[in-house]
């Protein structure tokens, strides 16, 4: 791995040392060492025999490399990508700054090309407009003028119709670049020098993010408040024990050039910051306009980043002028529901945008009786007002190598470079002080001596030696004083080199102490942050503010209806509570598992291998015609975890959920709802664990809890022993034996209660019913071990009660 990772290293010693440890003649894989043998490296291999999968295998990883380090992925440390750093460095270079003359972009390129940048010329100026598109940046380092393109993703003009220039923010990652902070390397041709990472003042890998697909990896990394990102950095050099929780006191999340609001939960935000990937939910804001006689409409004015108002229009026409989906004749029973709900609702919807106002989205509902609620809803839930913003902090660090990292890690790095370029910058500066400070003793020591200088020079046939043995000077300060003009020996000269040395000296005692110091320098890095966010830093656009993702509630006829569940989790639905079991047909190697009586406006709730729980309407599942559908097809299951169980009813209904390592715990249907299609996390599970059939119950005068053990053993106890928690990991219901798992439990009122099993002589299932004292003789306390069943009942399946509640269990 350490090898593989090498190949990110530029240093000419790692390339020596991939030459001695790298396989070149063992194709094998064997004691060679290194890579596997199809990535070894070929100089010492004959080429007219090499095999094609090893040299395209070879090739390929080189191709992959270049396009991780040098294309898709954003530096760390100036968070640009080796083309965008090129463009701003040539533009500094030719003096295209801000407040000079806009330069025809076409020269722009060509300058990129010729100098730096060896490739296409559409990939530079596609870089050039990115970098002038305020939508795209929060902060633009490229001043455009022209066309440079649209939100609604019209193409820009061509190179040779528009102009451009640096903006004054470009001045963040520029304006040091030669006061010696950051290393010089040779071009493509070696004809001149480039910067290897430009010198940036702030972050702005996160101020102003990146997208980009490499080979094997990807990044999207959203941008953020200049003031915010300021605050943060500063709060870590203060304090570098602080979390991503604390970091986000000063940075609480992202800031989308186009405004919009984020409505995914801080934790989610927090979680996403932590491992350095996650997923934003982002939603249009808008304002509802009100107009004569009581009419209304809905104007959005800020949009989600990716959301154009072009794209909007386009999905509501494909919902009210749907086409059959492809190998189709027809529409879909889902297309003729979604276009007459919005034809029901939405009148007129048009774009407004101007140049006064780059985003008014105008729509109108059908009448002004609509409720406004549910009108915009409708709109957020069936368009691109409101979606998904990926996370994904992807870049290439310090060391050259690209990973994934944190946020905190993120702002460490940066700082550590940020210090060591303040360091070198005050080391340059420090020299070139040193340097004027001994010129100028040397000019001192003329100027005292002016006549005896003179007539040295003028009689000397070595002036500059003799100049050396007769003021003990250095060669430098030699050479300057034949230099000098005549003008420069006057009096007032004088004064001004004494006045010049001792503002030199003091700036000397200034930039050693720096030096000298840690503290010193994080001082001046934090000063320094804190004037460019002065300059530079403006008030946040995007509005931070939890909420639920929108959902169309379309009216629910409340009625009877059975959900039928497998047990390979797949699920449909029958009207009514009258449903023969015997049938029902399944896939093959399928079987039912559960049979639940609700009603359409219950919730129906999914458990997952993982504890996770994820909700669905009754009235949204499937009919019984055919198998139904699988139940992952309707929700988004996480974590690569499997639907297991199903439970339904109202949400009031209490229900025992229990784990097969187990331990259980007393809940409500409503405690396990979720209105994201990603559900929400309810049981904690250890590894191995999965979840039991959930079994519900309504509070009852002497209510207990069996529960049954794969091997055979049975513990009944009050149900007041139980625990009532919203979620978790809840108590001990019954005590295991090493490698035993918890089977079933159940909740009962009754002096009855039946076992089911596989008979150990006939292999079929049978069932066992306990009551009175034979059933007294298994009561005992929870966490106890229970008793074991009669011989006869061989591998316990389940537990059935006599009764059950009005929206119970049917299992």
């Amino acid at each position: 791995m350490n090898d593989q990772q090498d190949l990110f290293d530029g240093d000419q010693a790692v390339a020596e040392k991939r030459k001695r440890d790298w396989p070149t003649k063992d194709l094998s894989g064997g004691s060679g060492g290194g890579l596997p043998p199809y990535f070894a490296p070929l100089e010492d291999e004959p080429r007219d025999a090499l095999p094609l999968g090893r040299y395209a295998s070879t090739q390929y990883l080189q191709y992959a490399v270049a396009t991780v380090k040098d294309r898709a992925l954003p530096r760390l440390a100036d968070g640009q990508k080796p083309v965008q750093g090129r463009i701003l460095y040539a533009m500094w270079e030719n003096g295209i700054r801000a407040g000079a003359k806009r330069t025809k972009s076409a020269a722009v390129v060509g300058d990129v090309l010729g100098k730096y940048h060896p490739h296409g010329d559409a990939s530079v100026y596609d870089a050039l407009v990115r970098q002038a598109q305020d939508w795209t940046l929060r902060y633009p380092l490229i001043d455009g003028e022209g066309n440079f393109g649209s939100r609604d993703g019209d193409d820009p003009a061509a190179y040779r119709y528009t102009e451009a220039r640096l903006t004054k923010f470009a001045e963040v990652l520029l304006a040091e670049v030669d006061q010696g902070t950051v290393d010089f390397v040779p071009n493509y041709d070696g004809t001149r020098t480039e910067p290897k990472v430009l010198p940036a003042r702030l972050p702005v890998v996160l101020l102003n993010g990146a997208s980009g697909i490499a080979v094997g990896m990807a990044t999207e990394i959203p941008s953020h408040n200049l003031n915010e990102v300021v605050r943060a950095a500063i709060a870590l050099i203060r304090n570098p024990e602080l979390d991503v929780k604390g970091l986000m006191q000063h940075l609480p999340g992202p800031d989308f050039p186009g405004g919009a609001q984020i409505i995914t939960p801080p934790e989610e935000l927090r979680q996403a910051y932590e491992t350095g990937r996650g997923t934003i939910r982002v939603r249009a804001r808008w304002s509802i306009e009100r107009l004569a006689r009581g009419q209304w409409q809905v104007v959005v004015h800020e949009l989600p980043p990716g959301t154009s108002a072009r794209k909007v229009l386009e999905e509501i026409e494909a919902i009210t002028n749907p086409q059959p989906k492809p190998g189709k004749k027809s529409l879909a029973p889902e297309q003729v529901r979604e276009k007459q709900l919005m034809l029901s609702m939405l009148d007129r919807a048009r774009d407004e945008s101007d140049r006064m106002h780059p985003v008014r989205l105008v729509f109108e509902p059908k009448t002004s009786r609509i409720d406004e609620t549910e009108f915009v809803n409708l709109l957020l839930a069936k368009t691109s007002l409101e979606t998904n913003v990926s996370m994904n902090l992807t870049m290439v660090g310090l060391d050259g190598r690209p990973s994934t990292k944190s946020l905190k890690q993120v702002l460490t790095e940066w700082l550590e470079f940020r210090l060591a370029t303040v360091t070198r910058r005050t080391q340059h500066r420090l020299a070139q002080v040193l340097d004027r400070v001994h010129v100028l003793e040397g000019r001192m020591i003329v100027l005292l001596n002016v006549d005896k200088v003179i007539r040295i020079i003028r009689n000397s046939d070595d002036p500059k030696t003799d100049l050396i043995k007769a003021f003990k000077l250095t060669e430098r300060q030699a050479e300057d004083i034949l230099e000098i003009r005549l003008r420069q020996l006057a009096k007032l000269e004088h004064i001004k080199v004494e006045k010049e040395l001792e503002e030199l000296r003091r700036e000397r005692q200034a930039l050693e102490k720096v030096l000298a110091s840690r503290r010193a320098l994080e001082s001046l890095v934090i000063k320094e942050l804190e004037a460019d966010a002065k300059t530079y830093g403006d008030a946040r656009r995007t509005v931070i503010e939890a909420t639920e993702k929108a959902v169309v509630t379309a009216p629910v006829i409340d009625e009877p209806v059975t959900v039928i569940f497998s047990r390979n989790g797949w699920v449909r639905s029958r009207q009514g509570w009258e449903v023969d079991p015997s049938g029902l047909t399944f896939k093959e190697g399928d079987s039912l598992a559960a049979l639940i009586k609700c009603r359409t406006v219950d919730p129906v709730v999914f458990l997952d291998s993982n504890g996770r729980a994820y909700t669905v309407r009754a009235a949204e599942l499937p009919p019984a015609r055919g198998d139904g559908v699988p139940a992952s097809s309707l929700v988004e299951v996480q974590g690569g975890g499997r639907i297991l169980q199903c439970v339904a009813g109202r949400p009031e209904t209490k229900v025992l959920v229990a784990g097969s390592g187990g331990y259980g715990f007393v809940s409500t249907i409503g405690d396990m709802v979720s209105n994201r299609r990603a559900g929400r996390e309810f049981m904690t599970l250890e590894a191995g664990e999965t979840p039991l059939a959930p079994f519900l119950f309504e509070d009852a005068p002497g209510n207990y809890v069996a529960a049954l053990s794969e091997r055979g053993r049975l513990l009944l106890f009050s149900i007041a022993e139980m625990k009532r928690l919203a979620r978790g990991r809840g108590v001990i219901v019954m005590g295991l034996e090493a490698g035993e798992k918890l089977a079933a439990v159940a909740v009962s009122d009754q002096q009855a209660l039946a076992v089911t099993g596989i008979a150990p002589r006939s292999g079929k299932e049978k069932t066992l019913t306990l009551s009175g004292s034979k059933l007294a003789h298994y009561a005992g306390h929870r966490a106890r071990m229970g008793r074991r069943l009669p011989e006869r009942l061989r591998m316990p399946l389940g537990l059935q009660v006599p009764a059950r509640p009005a929206a119970g269990d049917a299992r």
